[in-house]
């Protein structure tokens, strides 16, 4: 073998070493125990919702419900917070229309935290996609720790500067 040969598989060899090392640190899909969704088995949007956590890496398990008010007082949801579906996963309550991304990153680090949650139906959040339509920006609320207080900030499933 030339010298550049070698060269070139030494070179090729620590890009991969250190490709490998960089994507280590990039957030990959979620190993949760299973979500549990309670849901209207007619709701589109919480369909879409669902389909948005699963590609995200969750096993979810659906609990058919039209009378979410029970749900929601029992695992203490703010009503100021609710919305048309409420998850639990690892102990914690998701409320509404939650990107996969705030999901992952409140389950690394709750703190006292019950759970978080989304007000109402924004647009484009995950499950409220509406082509033609500007994503509204909104706020991942976190709950049970006293006040609800503003976890992070989103248009669409994307995070946004506050």
């Amino acid at each position: 073998m030339d010298r550049r040969k070698i060269t070139s598989l030494a070179v090729g060899a620590a890009l991969l070493g250190s490709a490998g090392f960089v994507l280590a640190g990039l957030p990959t899909t979620v190993q949760a125990s299973e979500m549990t969704v309670y849901k209207s088995d007619s709701c589109g949007c919480c369909g879409g919702w669902v389909e948005h956590i699963r590609k995200a890496g969750y096993a979810i398990r659906i609990v058919p419900t039209d009378d979410l008010g029970p749900v929601k007082a029992r695992l203490g949801v703010p009503e100021s917070l609710w919305s048309c579906h409420t998850a639990v996963v690892d102990g914690k309550v998701i409320e509404g229309h939650v990107p996969a991304i705030a999901v992952n990153a409140f389950l690394k680090a709750p703190g006292a935290s019950r759970g978080i949650g989304v007000p109402g139906m924004p647009i484009g959040s995950p499950g409220m996609e509406a082509p033609g339509y500007v994503p509204d920006r909104y706020d991942v609320m976190r709950f049970g720790a006293g006040r609800t207080a503003p976890f992070m900030t989103f248009r669409g499933a994307e995070p946004a500067a506050r």
